[in-house]
């Protein structure tokens, strides 16, 4: 992991983010996730909308070792969005990478971070210190629900 490097992905690589997400939300969430939320997760990270965020430069992919992608970070602004490391990857250390290269970025020019948590994802943006600040539910197919937490971290550490 100490040889692992993050780099603005570029068009050329759409594919490469679009297959991290996919599979890290096809075989993750639907442990936590009705079928309904999991097909809202997969259309909402389409590959349009990824190519919009690599033309305006905010999307990162971290390669490890042997320069093979196991991980993606968009940041627009003062938000952290589409943080996933693929499942097999996982556990060894790549998303505190990304998260630390987040935190770095946006608080370089921001007091605080805002990200929408994942049920899955909750627990470890707990432990960095962000706290939850509002509730999301987004009705989807099935009659199933998306359910996330809003959340915040500021750059002093403090009480939001």
């Amino acid at each position: 992991m100490d040889n692992a490097t993050i780099f603005h992905a570029s068009a050329s690589d759409l594919q490469t983010v679009h297959d991290i997400v996919t599979q890290t939300i096809s075989e993750i969430y639907p442990h936590y996730y009705p079928s309904g939320a999991v097909a809202f997760f997969l259309s909402h990270h389409n590959t349009d909308a990824i190519a919009e965020d690599i033309a305006a430069g905010c999307v990162y992919l971290l390669n490890d070792a042997d320069g093979k992608a196991v991980g993606t970070v968009t940041l627009n602004d003062n938000e952290i969005n589409r943080l996933f490391v693929l499942p097999t990857a996982q556990g060894c250390g790549y998303g505190k990478r990304l998260l630390d290269f987040s935190e770095q970025e946006i608080f370089r020019e921001y007091e605080k971070i805002t990200l929408s948590a994942s049920f899955s994802a909750k627990p470890i943006y707990l432990k960095r210190g962000y706290q939850a600040v509002d509730f999301g539910k987004i009705p989807t197919e099935n009659g199933d629900f998306l359910c996330f937490d809003t959340m915040e971290k500021t750059k002093s550490g403090g009480t939001l």
